[in-house]
């Protein structure tokens, strides 16, 4: 099954009637301090598009380990899951949020969303849009 899922990540998940598991490490994450030029960021994600249509879904992983904090604006809708750890993250009035296993995120657009440098955790995702090229799975 790891073959075939790989060979749709080119293009999208949801291509035809179909049952996929997706078994933890299926994706190798991008590293973030990279990617969003932020030094010393422990911070790892990677996204696929699951459909592309006019109600676009994408999937994702993310991973954040104590380091640096960093900004991100979201402008589309996204909730994630926590799947292991805490996630740490402010708004851009100081209000502070911890969500740890078992807990959702949802993120509106147009959102300021600081995620705090003692952040330690993993989080599965789904955004309403099509997955970006830069977080695709290496």
């Amino acid at each position: 099954m790891t073959q075939s899922v790989n060979e749709n990540i080119a293009t999208k998940l949801a291509q035809k009637p179909s049952i996929q598991l997706f078994k933890a490490g299926t994706f190798k994450l991008n590293d973030l301090a990279g990617l969003l030029e932020v030094n010393n960021l422990k911070s790892q994600m990677a996204e696929v598009t699951v459909t592309d249509n006019s109600n676009g879904l994408t999937v994702g992983f993310f991973a954040m380990q104590p380091g640096v904090e960093f900004e991100f604006v979201y402008e589309f809708v996204e909730y994630k899951v926590i799947t292991k750890g805490k996630i740490v993250m402010r708004d851009l009035q100081g209000n502070k949020y911890v969500a740890e296993v078992g807990d959702v995120i949802l993120f509106t657009p147009n959102v300021t969303v600081i995620f705090d440098a003692e952040s330690d955790g993993e989080a599965v995702y789904t955004a309403h849009r099509t997955a970006d090229k830069m977080f695709a799975p290496k």
